[in-house]
């Protein structure tokens, strides 16, 4: 079986419901918010005032000592230091993922980021929403303690920046703390480079010179505060003392003395590219091309000086892995008309199309222009992408043919799945599935059959669910986002297992989105 890779709206659609273990049965169908709300779209909201909401006065404060209201001694709680409240590390809260705070606590911190680490690149939207929330959320310490809670975060925002979701990513590792250890400030230093906000971690550094043993970000660090002195003094002493391979001095020596160097053949690309290399090629006129570079590079050509091809690119990239959002692809695809043909520029031709007749409220425009643009989407692998922005508006059009069926998968692949079934004309599977309903339909292939019996009588994975009773949903779910990823590869017997747990812990959004994306998307 071929599996493809498909477009994620940045960190999926809508959140998963609370967290549920019943004692025997499924959980009953959760209905979805008319306007779901993910984890990245919440973040942005919360330095927001609503328009017209006025703040009430405070109540002003008597100039006057407190005043006792009894004679008897109030008492006093005596806490031994160092046990306070578990510190909790996220951004996002349990009211907003619907997840406990203990889903690492039972936890041991090694096995989480192991299987953090390992785990590969998740080809069902759903299953990606699913793995930001959790690595965003608000949580608890596994077993072990602080230590044990810095260490997991370190894994998390080390995660989150391979997946180039460089900006929670940061903030995560600012919120865990970036004086914690050296690893914590070396990631948040090359998150950083990678972000052009290498600034505040040099004055960080300059002021705690121990938080690094990396001799490069030393002498960036004090090149860029322009104390060339030490810079060129920290330089000659790694260079006697062999504290940096001979690629990375090559290249710090062009960034310390560019004049000396001027007329030069380029230097080669380092066999391996790390952030600050990035930075000092970029820094000396020589910029890398991010295309086969790790995901997280692609942030760069983000940027305004990078051309709109660059940007284009980037920006498909990295919405295919959830790490951007859906609104800043369509920016960029209506930002301006195509130079050219070919490739990108017939599918941002295509998209452009599509949005102008969908804007006029043509149902012959749209019947014309649909087809051309979801086929130019699914070669692009941006269905999910392209269902969260249009799937509501398209579905409000009468179509026909064609592209009412395509109208009718853009639906069944948007946050409003659930609606978009419930005005459905005839029960399906698809339809069954999306209102949460216990198919009837005979399955047609495996994968059919899979998710047929998930949501009829297969049993969820009893180990996990007992997993997820210890205070270890955490790692519950990191174990069905490897079924998952197994499943859409073709691993009936997974996918069944994943989506029927999924269901008995309560995560009923995530399973029927899973379900629905499997059906629709993998070939």
């Amino acid at each position: 079986m071929v599996i493809r890779t498909f477009g994620i709206v940045m960190f999926g659609a809508a959140l998963m419901g609370g967290f549920v273990l019943p004692s025997n049965a499924q959980t009953p169908p959760v209905e979805a918010p008319e306007t779901p709300l993910s984890v990245i779209d919440w973040l942005g909201t919360q330095n927001t005032t609503a328009p017209g909401r006025i703040k009430p006065l405070a109540r002003p404060t008597p100039n006057e000592p407190a005043v006792a209201k009894s004679g008897t001694a109030p008492s006093v709680t005596v806490t031994p230091l160092g046990e306070g409240s578990p510190r909790e590390i996220g951004l996002v809260p349990t009211a907003v993922t619907g997840l406990p705070a203990d889903i690492w606590a039972g936890s041991d911190a090694d096995r989480l980021i192991a299987k953090i680490d390992a785990l590969p690149d998740l080809h069902l939207p759903a299953a990606q929403s699913l793995f930001y929330t959790v690595l965003l959320a608000e949580a608890q310490a596994p077993r072990g303690g602080v230590a044990s809670g810095d260490a997991l975060a370190l894994a998390r925002a080390q995660k989150l920046m391979r997946l180039g979701a460089l900006d929670p990513a940061l903030s995560l590792i600012e919120q865990a703390g970036v004086a914690t250890s050296s690893g914590h400030f070396d990631l948040w230093m090359q998150i950083s480079l990678l972000n052009g906000t290498e600034d505040r971690a040099c004055a960080t550094l300059a002021n705690a010179p121990h938080l690094t043993r990396d001799y490069g970000t030393r002498i960036f660090c004090a090149a860029r505060a322009g104390k060339w002195d030490n810079a060129a003094l920290t330089f000659g002493s790694a260079q006697a003392l062999g504290l940096m391979s001979q690629e990375k001095l090559d290249l710090m020596d062009r960034f310390l003395n560019p004049d000396a160097f001027e007329g030069e053949p380029h230097l080669p690309s380092p066999r391996v590219m790390d952030p600050l290399s990035f930075r000092l090629f970029e820094t000396i006129g020589e910029p890398m091309p991010t295309r086969n570079l790790p995901r997280a590079y692609a942030v760069a050509d983000l940027r305004d000086i990078a051309g709109w091809k660059s940007q284009l690119e980037a920006a498909e990239r990295l919405t295919r892995a959830g790490a951007l959002p859906e609104n800043r692809l369509l920016g960029l695809y209506t930002d301006r008309k195509p130079a050219a043909s070919g490739g990108i520029w017939d599918r941002v031709a295509a998209f452009r199309r599509f949005e102008t007749a969908l804007s006029t409220g043509s149902t012959e425009a749209v019947s014309k222009t649909v087809p051309a643009v979801w086929a130019a989407m699914q070669g692009a692998e941006l269905e999910v992408t392209f269902a969260a922005l249009f799937g509501a508006e398209l579905s409000a059009i009468e179509l026909t043919g064609r592209p009412a069926e395509i109208a009718f998968e853009v639906a069944l692949l948007s946050p409003t799945y659930e609606a978009a079934a419930v005005q459905a004309t005839q029960k399906t599977l698809l339809t069954s599935i999306a209102m949460g309903d216990t198919p009837t339909d005979k399955p047609q292939n495996a994968m059919e059959t899979a998710v047929f019996d998930a949501f009829t009588d297969a049993s969820p994975r009893a180990d996990l669910v007992a997993t997820a009773q210890q205070k270890r949903l955490g790692e519950s779910i990191l174990i069905l986002l490897y079924l998952l990823h197994d499943g859409a590869n073709g691993d009936a017997n997974a996918l069944r297992d994943a989506l029927a747990t999924l269901r008995a812990l309560g995560l009923e959004d995530t399973a029927r989105r899973a379900a629905l994306q499997t059906l629709l998307l993998v070939r």
